[in-house]
Parts: C-alpha cells; structure tokens; sequence
C-alpha cells in the first residue's frame, strides 16, 4: 500500500483524526498544541497521528491535502484546516457543527496545595486567601500567577484557596500537587503531575557507572561515529547506527543514550520517547564526562 492510500485510508476510518507534531499528551509543536486543546474541549476520544515519526507520512500528508503546514484536521473524510482555520471555527462557532458535537462537559480535577505551598501564596496575597491561574504549556511548562476567573474557567476550590483553569489544563491535571521547595540553588514552586507524558531524564556518569556495577538491566546506546568510536567508548555500549535497531527493545526497558557531550544522544533520546520508551536516559556530558569523572583511561578527544 502506498503512503497516499494508507493516509486515505486512516481519513476514512477515523470520525475525526489530527494529523499533528508530537502525540495528544505531549504536543511537539505550539500550533499543534493549540488544536488539540480546541479538540479536548470537545472530544474525549478523537485519532491522531505523529508525523515526525514518519517523514514520508510528513511530506505525504502535505501532498494529500494540498495544505502546506502541519497539523491538520480532519472529520468524516473530510479535510477541515490547520491550527489557523480551526481556531476561527472554534471562535465563530462553526467547529461545533463540523464537529457534530456540543463541547464535552468536563470534571473539576482534583489538586493537591501542601502547607508550604499555601503559606508561601498567602504571603504574597499578602495574607488573603490566594486566588491563582494554573496554565500548561505545550510542552507541559507551567504558569502560576494571581488572577480572576474568566467565562469558561474550571475552578477547583480548596481550604484556603483557589485555583483557576482552562477547560484544556483541567483535563490534564487531575491529582496534581503544588508544593514549595527550598533548597541551596533557592526556593519556588514545585509542581508534580502524574498526568505528565514520559521525559528524558539526565543521568549523571557516576550514576550510570554504579549502574553497570550493580548489573542494572539497560541497554546503552552510541550515537557517535565509527571513527570516534574506535578513538574512545565506554564498555558495553551499543553502536547505534540505525533507527531500526530500537525497534527490538522492548519498550519498557530502560535505555541510555551517550554521545560526545550529550547534545547528540539528548535528541537520540527524544527520539526514543516518540517512539513509545518511558524509561529513556541521556549522559550527561557523553563520554568525555565518563572519561574525567570515572575512567581516565579512556581517552578524550
């Protein structure tokens, strides 16, 4: 089947399905972001598909529709727009009937303020009862801030306090906590979301050596170079020379990605998340971190 008939079929087989940058939990594009927000206040189940995950799904797409840019929606095999033509729909009111839904009634998450949290807002209410904005970003980056409730907020009222939500952050936020934290770089808020997709966590070369010592079950992946390879590398690392070698893991396997400093095996890693592994690692500073904080033997280059 070619690309053009795989897309045709996806189109016709799904009621409403965005093509977009990124998945519905973790949008890797602001513009897609935006539309799946619209769609979540409508929607609790609607396809979506990750272009980056397919460059000829990516161009494909493009020549389907004859639309240049990325996302794009479409309903009931017909093609609807972008983020520009949506976010006018959903401002006149016209994306309720394309849709053939009323937006969705939506549940006041539950929140969690620890005491600290709420001493630290009722100071800077200067003793009131503090009334915030919780807003999430597309790449689940977070805005605390007093204000006052607008039309359309799910508000979530609690012993003391209230926070204010759009009706796309309050889908993703349900047992959230708001904590304040003080520690030795300073204090602020600290956040903890279980809703939150996967991330590439940052392990330090110490961690990742006592790892292998302890006989940690990983898979540690290169993404330099054969030439730098044979200059240096750490034992027991793989070479990863080509995408497909990922795709035998299992995706719940805890896999780390080295290079040189880190920048390479960082984008490696946000890779491996799109492509479904949750326990996905980066070494901080790749092998030259290795080389001056566990084994001087190993050369820098």
């Amino acid at each position: 089947m070619s690309t053009q008939e795989a897309l045709r079929q996806l189109v016709q087989d799904n009621e409403v399905i965005l093509f977009m940058k990124g998945t519905r939990s973790a949008p890797q594009c602001g513009f897609s972001a935006t539309v799946v927000g619209i769609l979540d206040d409508f929607l609790d189940d609607y396809a979506t598909v990750n272009v980056l995950a397919d460059p000829d799904v990516r161009a494909g797409i493009k020549e389907f529709s004859s639309w240049p840019t990325i996302p794009q929606l479409y309903v009931r095999g017909e093609f609807v727009g972008g983020c520009d033509i949506v976010l006018e729909m959903n401002e006149n009111g016209e994306l309720e009937g394309a849709l053939g839904v009323k937006r969705g009634e939506i549940e006041v998450p539950e929140i969690f303020v620890t005491p600290p949290a709420l001493k630290a807002l009722r100071d800077f209410a200067e003793g009131a009862d503090p009334c915030v904005r919780l807003e999430i970003g597309p790449s689940w980056q977070y805005g605390l801030d007093f204000d006052d409730p607008r039309p359309r907020d799910v508000v979530v009222k609690g012993e003391g306090w209230t926070v204010l939500l759009a009706p796309s952050a309050a889908r993703k936020v349900d047992g959230l906590t708001i904590d304040f934290v003080e520690g030795p770089e300073g204090s602020g808020f600290k956040l903890d979301n279980p809703n939150e997709p996967a991330k590439v966590k940052q392990l330090p070369a110490k961690e990742l050596a006592s790892w292998m010592e302890q006989g940690k079950p990983m898979v540690v992946f290169d993404v330099r170079t054969a030439h730098e390879r044979a200059t240096a590398a750490i034992p027991g690392t793989v070479h990863l020379t080509d995408r497909a070698q990922l795709e035998d893991v299992d995706r719940g396997a805890t896999v780390v990605f080295t290079c040189h400093h880190g920048s390479r095996s960082h984008a490696a890693a946000q890779e491996a998340l799109q492509l479904g592994f949750e326990q996905v690692y980066n070494l901080i500073g790749g092998i030259d971190a290795w080389s001056t904080q566990v084994d001087p033997s190993v050369p820098r280059y």
